[in-house]
This record gives structure tokens, C-alpha cells and sequence, in this order.
């Protein structure tokens, strides 16, 4: 690929005046070239953080001709988040014709959603659910600021796989809802139906439906209409394309439609995958791509559903004692069979850890788990870097395990024998059957 800039070439900032001196060449796509650089002092010494430089090619540019004033109303409108790598000023170059804008540097610990598809990754249940959280609860603040993203795919997706936090590139593509001044209509295969038969433009309920594909490939490593229908599929040409994401979609695993069936040997992560889940999170996927395939204001999924289904997700993950798999703790399926479960990696039953009731929801107090601010005031102001409890072994009985108060509050706890104590910041209450534990606003009852 020619590269349009060179390192070292000096490049302007249109609004602030300040100089960025171009780094190492990172990489280039269909819309430009991305570059290191960094801020430049009066002496042309580069200094500062290192940034990301985007440029556009020239025929891009005559293709976008409203790109250079939404990139204008990004700059002036701020990124919804720090998840953002968000374009925060736009540069020129006598030297180089066009334009481009600077942003944050992606650091080398996230690594792309194709990583994960292609297993260069394989991070754990919890990770994948935490970044799936991430990116509903992102796409949640884009779209309150009256703004779509217009192409949520895994190319524009990055996580870490050692914690989950995600971050979301190629911004530029950002624009008003339902104002489709670019011809963006997205990236195959997480088109909605709608945007393929070219019936819509891109908005908050077509980013929707991405955003459902987007989560289905990170959990199930699979597309959510591929099935046996893709499977006999011999050309796979725009009108097949357009049959299967379009005109007559059909999600693989539809309660009332089988014909379109994962088959054995063409779609085995999805036959392995989804069984794993419990049932209330695979209903929503179901939702997703039944109603939400005909009814894209009424039958999509909202990130808020997604975001609080992804909470209660990793509260039911717990560890099987035999081989150390994450499972998750389906009570649904529980009351169904009436059987115990079993282990989806060793076959061996599982044996439950301690769990917490809250409200109308179950917390499996494993050995490293924690409690935020959302579990002990129920609120749904979720934030994962304030702890607000941590189970806890007893120092001189193993045996023994506790969950330590981390809040600056007092809790009152209360035995099976109806005996009440308060748990001060920093101390323990022992997690022990019928154990409750009033944290305020919230009360918690423990099973064994």
C-alpha cells in the first residue's frame, strides 16, 4: 500500500493550530491510513502522548462528501465515553491533499473481535461477558446522545482478554440518527434486513440488530442466520446474500422454524455454544432474530436489556469443582428437570457454591467473586471499578468463607436463629444457610 504520509512530515490542526509530527505507519483500510504521531513543540520536537492520525484517500472523499461536517459536529459534540477512540480534531498538510483527524492510541493490550472468532483468543466466559456489557452499555450513551453508529461490526471492535473493556474505532462512520448523509449502510452480514433490501437507512434500531450479531458471534462464534440454508448455499453471490440476510432470514435456532438448523460439522460452534447459556439469556437472542427480523422499532433487543441480561449473565457464572469449567446456574432449567446439572465440559454434576438472592436475582458466591454498587442499593448505575463486597476465606479455617464489607456503610446481617450483628466497613459476615444481610436499600438472603 503507498503510503499518503511520510514520518516525520509535520501535520496542522485545523482548529487549535497545533502542529503533530507523523510516526510509524499502523495500518490502512477501504477509507484511508492510520498513523502514530505526536504533538509537535515550537522547536518541531515531538512531545506529549501518542496519538492515532487517520487520513482519508482523495476518492473516499469525493464518495463522503458530508464526511469533513460530521467529523465537525464529533469534534464539537465529545465522545460518549472513554470506549471511544473518538476523533478529536481534524488536520491538513500542504504536502498531502485531503485531510484527516487525530485520536486516542488503541494500547497494545486489546486485541479485535476477529481474534476471538478466529481463536488467536480464547478468554474466559467472564471476560467475554464483561466486554459484551461494555459494548451494550457503550452503544447505550452513543445512542442517548441522538447519534448511530451505522456500522457496529467486529472489525470495529476491540477488547481486552484479560478484563473485557472494550474499545470502539472507526468513528468517523458516527453520524445523527436516521440522517443517512454517507452512504453507510454497514458490514455485510451485520446489515439489518431491512438496510439489505434496501427498504432503510441506517439507525439507533438498525444498530440494533448489529449490536444482537455482534454479542451472538462473541458468545456462540457464530452468525445468527447461517444454518443449513447457508449450508446449501453453492454460489455465495449477492442474491444468495441478499435471500439469507435479507429477503427471507431465518435465525438458526427459531422455536417454531427448523429449517434452518445448525447442521453437525459445518456449524458446530453454535451446537456447542448454545446450550451452554442459561434459558433467559438465549430468549433474548431468540427475540432478537425473530420478532426483531420483522419489527425493527418493536421486536430489537435495547442495550439497556442487553446490559442488565449481561450483569445477571456473569452473576450466574461458577466453576465446576471436577475440571474447573465456567458454568452458568440456570434455576429455570433446575425447576424444569428437577435434576441436578451437569458440567457442559466434563459431563461431571456440578456442585453449586454458595449463592445470595437479591431481589429477583441469584449471585453464585464463588471464590473470587466480587459485588458492585448495582448489587447492594439496586440501582442500575453499573460501575465495575467500585467494589462493594469480595467473598472472602476465613484466615485460620479454609472452611470457613465470608463476604467482607468494601462500602463505607454499616450492614446489618441476621443468622438462620433470627440473632442480629453489624458488619462495620472492612469486616466479614460468615456465609452461612438462611444468612441475611440488609445492605441498605437491599436485602440478601444466602443458600447453601
Amino acid at each position: 500500500m503507498n503510503q499518503l504520509l511520510q514520518p516525520g512530515q509535520s501535520i496542522t490542526a485545523k482548529s487549535s493550530g497545533l502542529t503533530y509530527t507523523v510516526g510509524d505507519f499502523i495500518g490502512g483500510g477501504g477509507q484511508g491510513e492510520v498513523y502514530n504521531a505526536l504533538l509537535s513543540d515550537s522547536a518541531g520536537r515531538a512531545q506529549g502522548t501518542p496519538m492515532a492520525l487517520k487520513w482519508f484517500f482523495p476518492h473516499y472523499l469525493r464518495r463522503d462528501p458530508q464526511l469533513r461536517e460530521r467529523l465537525i459536529s464529533a469534534v464539537n459534540a465529545g465522545a460518549p465515553s472513554d470506549r471511544f477512540l473518538w476523533p478529536q480534531e481534524l488536520v491538513e498538510s500542504p504536502a498531502a491533499p485531503g485531510f484527516g483527524y487525530v485520536m486516542p492510541l488503541r494500547d497494545k493490550r486489546f486485541v479485535g473481535i476477529v481474534d476471538l472468532v478466529m481463536r488467536r483468543v480464547e478468554p474466559s466466559f467472564r471476560v467475554l461477558v464483561t466486554a459484551g456489557f461494555d459494548l451494550a452499555h457503550s452503544y447505550l450513551n452513543l445512542h442517548l446522545k441522538g447519534l448511530c453508529y451505522r456500522d457496529i461490526s467486529f472489525g470495529n471492535v476491540f477488547f481486552d482478554p484479560g478484563s473485557g473493556e472494550v474499545r470502539i474505532c472507526d468513528n468517523d462512520n458516527v453520524g445523527i440518527d436516521r440522517r443517512n448523509n454517507s452512504g453507510i449502510g454497514g458490514t455485510a452480514r451485520f446489515m439489518a434486513p431491512e438496510i439489505v433490501r434496501g427498504e432503510a437507512a441506517p439507525s439507533t434500531e438498525t444498530d440494533l440488530f448489529s449490536l444482537a450479531v455482534l454479542l451472538f458471534y462473541m458468545l456462540v462464534n457464530h452468525h445468527p442466520l447461517e444454518g443449513e440454508r447457508e449450508a446449501e448455499i453453492r454460489c455465495f453471490d449477492l442474491p444468495a446474500m441478499t435471500r439469507l440476510y435479507g429477503t427471507e432470514p431465518i435465525f438458526i435456532f427459531d422455536p417454531n422454524d427448523d429449517r434452518n438448523r445448525p447442521m453437525p460439522g459445518f456449524h458446530d460452534n453454535a451446537l456447542a455454544f448454545w446450550p451452554i447459556y442459561p434459558a433467559f439469556f438465549r430468549d433474548l437472542f431468540v427475540r432478537a432474530f425473530t420478532n426483531g427480523l420483522k419489527d425493527p422499532v418493536h421486536g430489537r433487543v435495547r442495550e439497556s436489556e442487553w446490559r442488565a441480561a449481561l450483569v445477571r449473565l456473569r452473576d450466574a457464572i461458577h466453576y465446576c469443582t471436577d475440571c474447573g469449567a465456567e458454568n452458568f446456574y440456570d434455576v429455570d432449567a433446575l425447576r424444569t428437570s428437577g435434576q441436578p446439572a451437569r458440567c457442559w465440559a466434563c459431563d461431571e454434576t456440578l456442585r453449586l457454591p454458595p449463592r445470595m438472592r437479591l431481589g429477583r436475582e441469584v449471585i453464585m458466591l464463588n471464590h473470587d467473586t466480587v459485588l458492585y454498587p448495582h448489587h447492594v442499593d439496586d440501582s442500575r448505575q453499573y460501575n465495575f471499578e467500585q467494589p462493594a463486597a469480595q467473598v472472602t476465606q476465613h484466615p485460620r479455617n479454609p472452611q470457613i468463607w465470608g463476604l467482607r464489607n468494601l462500602t463505607g456503610q454499616k450492614w446489618v446481617s441476621s443468622d438462620s436463629s433470627g440473632k442480629v450483628h453489624d458488619v462495620l466497613p472492612g469486616q466479614t459476615v460468615t456465609l452461612a444457610s438462611s444468612t441475611r444481610i440488609h445492605f441498605g436499600r437491599q436485602e440478601g438472603e444466602v443458600r447453601l
